[in-house]
C-alpha cells in the first residue's frame, strides 16, 4: 500500500460535560444494567445537545485546515464519515458540510456502514484518490459523532459522547500511514439496531437482538481476527512485534481495552484509558483522538511504528500501521 500522511488533525470536543452517572435513562434500567455501566470506566462525556453531527464536523474540519495551512477552497476532497442517524433523509450531510466549509471545488462523498471501523474505509479512499490522481493533494476526512438515540448509554457496549473529528491527508506530513487491513463479517449486521419507521424520536432505542451473541460468540470471533489482521499487517510491512513502538485502540470500555490487550499480548497506550474516562466513545474518531494524544505527550521518537485498532459489532475488525515522522504532535 503506498503510503499516505496525516497533515493535521482538528477537533470539537464540547465543553460542556454530562456525569455518566447522572444519565437520565440509567433510572430506566435493571440493577444489573446500571452496574454494568458503571463498570465500563467511563466518567463523564462531551454533550452538546445544540450541535448535530454536521455542526460537530464542519468545526473540527475548520481547525484541521488551519492546522494544516489551507483554506477551504484549496481543499481537493472531502470524505465525510457519514452519521449513524442522519439529521433528515434524502438530503446530502456531506455536501451540506461542503458547503458550510466553503470547499467549493472538492470532490465530496461520504463513506461508512461499519460504525466506529469507519476510519479504516475512509483511509483507503483517501490513499486511493491521492494514489490514481496526481493532481489531487489533499483529502479532508471529517465525522461528527453523536449517539443514534436520546439515550447515551448504549447497552452493552458504552457510553457515548459529542465530538468532531477532521484529518487533513497528503503525501507528506508528520504521521504517515503506511498499510491498513479491513475485514468484515456480514453474520452480524443487524446485531444492533433502531426501530425508527413511525416511532416518536423520545421513544427510540438502540436494541442488541442478542446480547450473548455480543458478549460471548462475537468476542471469541473478534480475538481471532484481531490476531490475524495483526499478523497480516506486521508480515505484509516486513515488521516484527519487537519493531511496534505502540498501541492504540477505540474507546469502548474498560473490559474491551483489557480484552485488546489480552488477545493481542500487547499493552495499549494509557491515553486510551484516560480518553475513555474523561470522553467516552467518539465513534470512528476513538483511535485517532487517543494516537494525537500520545503524540502531543512525545511518547514517540521519529521513525517509531505504531498500530491504531478498531472493531465494530456490525461486524467489521481494522488495523492501521503508521510511522512518526517528525517530534512535533499533530494535535489541534
Amino acid at each position: 500500500m503506498p503510503a499516505v500522511a496525516i497533515r493535521a488533525t482538528g477537533w470539537c470536543l464540547p465543553e460542556q460535560r454530562i456525569a455518566v452517572a447522572d444519565l437520565p435513562e440509567l433510572r430506566e434500567l435493571s440493577e444489573p444494567e446500571r452496574q454494568f455501566c458503571a463498570e465500563l470506566g467511563i466518567e463523564r462525556v462531551p454533550a452538546d445537545d445544540e450541535a448535530d453531527s454536521r455542526t460537530l464536523a464542519v468545526q473540527a474540519a475548520r481547525r484541521a485546515l488551519a492546522r494544516a495551512g489551507l483554506t477551504a477552497a484549496e481543499l481537493d476532497a472531502l470524505i465525510l464519515i457519514e452519521p449513524r442517524v442522519p439529521g433528515t433523509l434524502l438530503a446530502s450531510d456531506v455536501t451540506a458540510v461542503q458547503a458550510a466549509l466553503g470547499a467549493t471545488r472538492a470532490l465530496s462523498f461520504s463513506v461508512g456502514g461499519l460504525g466506529c471501523a469507519s476510519i479504516a474505509p475512509a483511509v483507503l479512499t483517501a490513499r486511493g484518490l491521492l494514489c490514481a490522481d496526481a493532481g489531487l493533494s489533499t483529502v479532508l476526512v471529517a465525522h461528527g459523532s453523536k449517539p443514534p438515540t436520546t439515550r447515551r448509554y448504549r447497552h452493552p457496549v458504552t457510553v457515548q459522547g459529542d465530538g468532531g473529528f477532521a484529518a487533513v491527508l497528503s503525501r507528506h506530513g508528520p504521521v504517515r500511514i503506511l498499510d491498513a487491513v479491513l475485514e468484515t463479517d456480514g453474520d452480524y449486521a443487524d446485531l444492533f439496531h433502531v426501530d425508527y419507521r413511525d416511532v416518536p424520536v423520545s421513544r427510540w432505542r438502540e436494541e442488541c437482538a442478542d446480547v450473548p451473541k455480543y458478549s460471548f460468540r462475537l468476542a471469541l470471533h473478534t480475538r481471532d481476527r484481531l490476531r490475524a489482521i495483526h499478523g497480516r499487517l506486521l508480515e505484509r510491512s516486513g515488521l516484527r512485534e519487537q519493531d511496534i513502538a505502540g498501541y492504540v485502540c477505540q474507546n469502548l470500555s474498560l473490559a474491551t481495552l483489557r480484552f485488546y490487550e489480552e488477545a493481542l499480548g500487547v499493552a495499549m497506550e494509557d491515553a486510551c484509558a484516560r480518553n475513555l474516562r474523561s470522553h467516552g466513545h467518539l465513534g470512528p474518531a476513538d483511535a485517532v483522538l487517543n494516537l494525537d494524544t500520545t503524540l502531543a505527550a512525545n511518547r514517540w521518537r521519529t521513525g517509531d511504528h505504531v498500530v491504531l485498532f478498531t472493531v465494530s459489532p456490525v461486524a467489521a475488525w481494522s488495523a492501521m500501521l503508521v510511522e512518526v515522522t517528525t517530534g512535533d504532535d499533530i494535535l489541534l
